[in-house]
């Protein structure tokens, strides 16, 4: 049986903003493994040649900071044409909302927010025909948390930025927003193990399935967003079920 994934993702060029590491990084995998053309892009050159490596084949590399408006026109204009832009790349600042300091937060909103914006605007033009955009967001925009207000406002603008471009958008590229629940990724790394391990386990109890997700989980999701030509406007929970736990 044909693979429609394989069929709808074959020689199209998929460029990713955060393929660096975790979810970003396999959805680059998973990409390339289905026959895209992949470009993965962040603002760490050493980083994006590592994880070409990991992933093998012929990935494109192409460094960005997309706090950076400037640069982000001129890396647009050299990507050529964009079948699936897909932006990973994400900030969390946490803390207390009466002790968060604004520049934290502002960084934050740049990273997540604004960067993408300017991101997509940059790429428009270069999208072909039935191309696809996919943003990030995250489980704190509909679910708040004691400590992370911040991070939920700004993953809940990237929300709504992600149905209003499925709108203004309309007719050139559909526009879809992952929200992921927590995934094992690099992304802790800097905890020590066995705090990290009791992390997961502590939410991963709280949620339907029992456990944190994993970055392929999420792949498989960003693949399924990109070559869905039904969807758009949608905010894709893949969370193991916080949004329905009590």
């Amino acid at each position: 049986m044909t693979n429609p994934f394989e069929t709808a993702l074959t020689g199209k060029h998929v460029v990713i903003v955060g393929g660096g590491s975790g979810m970003g990084k396999a959805t680059a995998m998973l990409a390339a493994h289905l026959g895209a053309r992949v470009t993965i892009a962040s603002r760490d050159s050493a980083k994006l040649k590592d994880a070409a490596a990991d992933i093998g084949g012929d990935i494109g590399i192409s460094a960005v900071d997309m706090t950076d408006e400037d640069a982000v026109r001129t890396w647009a204009s050299a990507l050529g044409q964009v079948d699936h832009l897909v932006i990973s790349a994400s900030s969390a600042a946490h803390g207390a909302f009466s002790d968060l300091p604004t520049a934290d937060l502002r960084i934050m909103f740049e990273a997540k927010f604004i960067g993408p914006y300017v991101t997509v605007r940059e790429v428009l033009p270069f999208l072909t025909e039935g191309a696809s955009v996919t943003l990030f967001s995250g489980v704190l925009s509909r679910r708040p948390s004691t400590g992370a207000t911040g991070l939920g406002a700004v993953n809940a603008a990237v929300e709504a930025l992600a149905k209003g471009l499925a709108l203004e958008l309309a007719g050139k590229a559909r526009v879809n927003c992952i929200s992921p629940g927590m995934v094992a990724t690099e992304a802790y790394a800097a905890m020590p193990e066995e705090a990290r391990e009791n992390m997961y386990a502590q939410v991963g109890n709280t949620l339907p399935v029992r456990r944190v997700g994993d970055a392929d989980e999420i792949a498989q999701a960003v693949v399924m967003a990109m070559t869905n030509g039904f969807l758009t406007g949608s905010v894709l929970d893949v969370d193991g079920g916080h949004m329905v736990k009590a």
